[in-house]
């Protein structure tokens, strides 16, 4: 029984530092000082607007991503634009205000 007691806190412990290393190695390869910006266009009624902007910002907290979210007008409609300013609350998104219809 010791054994296998062993066995389990040696692949716990290989686990923890193969983890570690992932960590560190992503660390490494994350640009520092370079921001992006991503711009997701919306259009209509904004339909998958809120789980776009969610999922960007979901990136951000998580480390994966740096950078500014922008919310394009491409034709919303008063809720659709009613929406965007609703998420344009949220820390570091902005939207790009009543654009005129484009075709």
């Amino acid at each position: 029984m010791t054994e296998f007691i062993q066995f389990v806190a040696v692949l716990l412990a290989a686990f923890g530092a193969v983890s570690l290393g992932w960590l560190a190695l992503g660390a490494l390869l994350l640009p520092g000082e370079c921001p992006g910006r991503m711009v997701i266009g919306g259009s209509g009624s904004g339909a998958g607007l809120e789980q776009t902007v969610r999922a960007a910002l979901w990136l951000r907290r998580t480390g994966l991503w740096r950078g500014e979210v922008v919310i394009e007008d491409l034709g919303l409609t008063e809720d659709g634009r009613a929406l965007a300013r609703l998420l344009a609350g949220e820390g570091g998104v902005s939207f790009t205000g009543d654009c005129p219809d484009r075709i």
